[in-house]
C-alpha cells in the first residue's frame, strides 16, 4: 500500500532520506475525514497524526503481540513530541531513539540510521500520561476544532502517497460509536447518528470521500481535480436504498477512464482484502470505537491500467512485507519499468490478471506504481479484550463493506 524502502535489503534506485524535522513537515491535504492537525513531511511519504497516548500503546501492542493485525494497519514507525512549544532541536533530539525502538525491519531501520547524524543530542525526558476516567454526569463539549489536546503524534507511512491520483474513501465502522468512558451526552449524540444514517443497518458510514474527476461540472471540482465528498454527504444522502450507488460513485468512473470491467477489477480486489480483514478481525478479541476503513486506489484509468499491465508483464507483484495482508491482495506494486503504447492500456484486464503474477518478488519496491491498499486506521479508542471474543460491533461494517464490493465486482 504505501511507498516504502526496499525491506529485502535491496536499496536499487530508492530515495535515501531520514525522518522529518519540524521545519520539514507541511500540512497533509488529503484527509478525507478525522481530526485536524495531521501533516506529513514534505514528500508526503510520513504520516504524522496527533494521537493519545493508549492509540500508542495499541500500535505498540498490535506489533509486538498480534502481528496479522498489524499487518492491517499502516506502518508504525514510532512517536514524536509535536506541540506547539516543540522546536527542531527537540525533534532533532528525538529522532535516533525513535528510530532504533521501532518495530519495523532491521533493513529498514539501517537504512534509516545510515542518513542520521548521531551527534550528542540533548535526552528526551518521557512524562508519564495519566488516564482519566469520565463519569456519565460530566458535561461533554463538542471538539469544533476536531484537534486532539496532546503532546504526542504517531509517526506512520502514508497510505495516499506515491499515487498519481488517489482516490480515498474513510469508512467509519461500528453500530456503537462510542467508547467505555465516553460521557452520556457523547453517548446520546453518537447514538443519534448511528440511528440516522447506514450505521444502524450495515455497521458502517462514509465518513468522506475523494475521487478524481469524480464530477463533469468543474465548478464542484478541486483545483487538483478531485470531487470532495465530505461527512455530511455520508450523514444524509448515502442510504439503505442508494448505498451501493453511492459506491459505484467511488469506484467507476468514466471520466477518469475507470471504465465497467476496470472498476469491478479493483471492486473485486478491495472485496478479497476485506475478507481478510474479516478473518483477522473473527480471531482476535478487540473493540475498537470509531475506528475506520481506509480504502485507497489510483483514480487515474490510465495510470492504473499502467501499473496492472506492467504487473503481468513482469510477472511480479510485490507483497507489501511491512504492512499487507496476504498475496495477492493489498499493495499491488509493479516495476515502474517501460512505458505502455496505446494498445497495451486497451487491453483487457480481469480478476485472473492479478492471480497470475508472483506475489514473492524481492524486486526494489521504491519506484513501484501503486494500485490499490485497504489499512484499518484510528484507535484512540481500541483495546484488548482478552475472553470477551471478536469484535461483532465492527465486524458488521466489514462484512457489509466486503458485501457491497462484492456485488460491485460481479
Amino acid at each position: 500500500m504505501l511507498a516504502t524502502r526496499d525491506t529485502g535489503g535491496k536499496n536499487g534506485g530508492s530515495r535515501e532520506r531520514g525522518l522529518p524535522q519540524r521545519n520539514d513537515l507541511k500540512d497533509y491535504n488529503y484527509a478525507v475525514a478525522g481530526h485536524a492537525g495531521t501533516m506529513c513531511d514534505a514528500d508526503g511519504e510520513l504520516f504524522i497524526k496527533p494521537c493519545t497516548q493508549s492509540e500508542v500503546e495499541f500500535y505498540e501492542s498490535a506489533h509486538a503481540l498480534h502481528p496479522d493485525f498489524a499487518e492491517l494497519m499502516p506502518l508504525y514507525i514510532g512517536t514524536l513530541s509535536l506541540n506547539e512549544s516543540t522546536d527542531q532541536a527537540t525533534i532533532h533530539a528525538q529522532i535516533p531513539d525513535l528510530v532504533e525502538h521501532a518495530d519495523i525491519p532491521f533493513s529498514v531501520k539501517e537504512e534509516i540510521q545510515s542518513h542520521l547524524h548521531l551527534d550528542d543530542r540533548a535526552a528526551v525526558v518521557e512524562v508519564p500520561v495519566e488516564k482519566q476516567i469520565i463519569s456519565d454526569n460530566v458535561k461533554w463539549i463538542p471538539n469544533k476544532t476536531r484537534k486532539i489536546t496532546t503532546d504526542r503524534a504517531v509517526v506512520l507511512e502514508n497510505a495516499s502517497f506515491g499515487y498519481k491520483k488517489p482516490n480515498i474513501m474513510d469508512a467509519k465502522l461500528g453500530i456503537r460509536l462510542w467508547a467505555d468512558d465516553a460521557p452520556l451526552e457523547k453517548k446520546e449524540r453518537f447514538d443519534k447518528i448511528t440511528e440516522e444514517t447506514t450505521h444502524k443497518k450495515f455497521g458502517f458510514r462514509v465518513a468522506g470521500m475523494r475521487v478524481y474527476k469524480g464530477s463533469t461540472d468543474e465548478s464542484e471540482l478541486d483545483e487538483e481535480g478531485f470531487r470532495i465528498y465530505d461527512k455530511d454527504w455520508g450523514r444524509f444522502a448515502v442510504n439503505e436504498a442508494n448505498i451501493v450507488d453511492s459506491f459505484k460513485k467511488f469506484i467507476f468512473n468514466e471520466a477518469a477512464g475507470i471504465d465497467e470491467e476496470l472498476g469491478k477489477v479493483i471492486a473485486g480486489a478491495f472485496a478479497q482484502d476485506l475478507r481478510r480483514v474479516q478473518e483477522v478481525l473473527e480471531n482476535k478479541e478487540s473493540r475498537m470505537y470509531s475506528s475506520s476503513l481506509l480504502f485507497v486506489f489510483e483514480g487515474d484509468g490510465t495510470a492504473l491500467r499502467a501499473a496492472i499491465e506492467e504487473a503481468k508483464a513482469n510477472d511480479t507483484i510485490s507483497e507489501h512485507k511491512r504492512g499487507s495482508s496476504r498475496g495477492p491482495i493489498s499493495t499491488l506494486r509493479v516495476d515502474s519499468g517501460i512505458g505502455m503504447n496505446e494498445e497495451d492500456l486497451c487491453e483487457s484486464i480481469t480478476a485472473e490478471d492479478f492471480d497470475e503474477l508472483d506475489v514473492n518478488s524481492d524486486d526494489d519496491e521504491s519506484s513501484f506504481p501503486h494500485i490499490y491498499t485497504v489499512k484499518l486506521i484510528d484507535f484512540a479508542h481500541a483495546s484488548w479484550k482478552p475472553g470477551q471474543g471478536p469484535d461483532e460491533n465492527v465486524l458488521l461494517g466489514v462484512r457489509s463493506l466486503a458485501k457491497i464490493f462484492e456485488e460491485m465486482s460481479e
